[in-house]
């Protein structure tokens, strides 16, 4: 058996200093972005000792070029909740012996076109463009000039760059089955959209993918939910609101929340109305936000899969430059997994 290839992270473990720090210094760039001398001259000593050999470049990938590809965002480099996507990327990344260059532009179009036509210029080998949250964008301007993906985001025009998207549809199947599974065929409250597919929260593709994975289960179990509430956002006063406006009328024995904001809302109108989680009602909801696991009991929840969906998005960015021409039509779509994270809040119902 021949002997496993050094890495970067292996002369980064050996040298006492990040991933990137190295590869910054073995690319020839450590004094350009002021990396010291003498940890210049540690990394490259060690790479030397370790038999540290540069990966050849990939077939159907330009010749003699950067090894950095791009990652623009409108919020997420700067958002808590996002940071493992970035963490994602930036190990995918690190895996292939390539850094990441990072660029946020606040939602701004101009400046989403600045810097694309910025990470060209530096020849970066590719780009993710990436969104805080799954919605329709208008691509920018060159981003099709070289490989991109669209990373939580769906092309607003006709578009051919594939696209990384977290699979709503399957979160709410498995959402609902949590339910269903639990013996909950009456007294089930959906709290942040519905009733309808277009009562939604404005540019909300989550929300509506989400209800159509309900809607499968709940229609295949023979259940149908009491009341839908929608909700203009999904912040905890909105969660609380609806489910105070559903204690007004019913006695609900079950609350599915379209995300955690509104559930931790809930656990507030329910505490005030004397009502128990899980006792009296059960409670599940979406996003695995810190949220869910400070709240008492811990909220059962679907996970938005961050850190998978950024490794995803340079994984398929390098499948698409090395594909020699680019495929037109419809983009394909990769749907990643939304697990799901059980906690206390879901009571399993007496058969009667």
């Amino acid at each position: 058996m021949g002997r496993r290839r050094v890495t970067l992270a292996d002369v980064a473990k050996a040298t006492g200093v990040s991933t990137t720090t190295v590869s910054l210094v073995l690319a020839g760039r450590g004094r350009d972005l002021r990396i010291s001398e003498e940890v210049e001259r540690r990394v490259r000593s060690t790479a030397q000792e370790l038999g540290y050999r540069r990966k050849t470049l990939s077939v159907g990938l330009r010749a003699g070029r950067s090894r950095t590809i791009g990652f623009l965002s409108d919020t997420v480099a700067s958002s808590l909740l996002a940071g493992a996507m970035i963490r994602g990327a930036l190990e995918a990344a690190h895996q292939r012996d390539f850094m990441l260059f990072f660029g946020e532009s606040g939602g701004d179009p101009e400046v989403e076109r600045t810097l694309v036509e910025a990470m060209r210029d530096r020849q970066v080998e590719g780009i993710v463009f990436a969104a805080m949250y799954t919605r329709v964008v208008g691509v920018p301007e060159g981003l099709d000039r070289g490989p991109a993906v669209l990373l939580n985001a769906l092309p607003a025009a006709c578009s051919s760059l594939p696209v990384v998207l977290p699979d709503e549809v399957g979160a709410g199947r498995a959402a609902a089955q949590v339910l269903v599974e639990a013996g909950h065929r009456e007294g089930i409250h959906l709290v942040g959209a519905g009733p309808g597919l277009d009562d939604v929260p404005p540019n909300s593709i989550a929300a509506t993918e989400r209800l159509v994975g309900i809607r499968q289960v709940f229609g295949g179990a023979g259940v149908e939910e009491v009341s839908a509430r929608w909700c203009p956002k999904w912040m905890p006063e909105d969660g609380y609101r609806a489910t105070g406006e559903i204690l007004r009328r019913y006695r609900p024995r079950a609350l599915l929340c379209l995300n955690d904001r509104l559930a931790f809302g809930a656990y507030q109108a329910l505490a005030e109305a004397g009502l128990s989680v899980p006792d009296d009602v059960s409670v599940v909801s979406f996003d695995d936000h810190p949220i869910a696991s400070w709240v008492r009991p811990r909220l059962t929840t679907v996970a938005l899969p961050h850190h998978e969906l950024g490794a995803k998005a340079v994984e398929v960015l390098f499948a698409a430059a090395e594909q020699r021409s680019r495929p037109r039509g419809a983009p394909v779509v990769h749907r990643v997994p939304m697990p799901l994270r059980r906690g206390e809040s879901v009571k399993a119902v007496r058969a009667s």
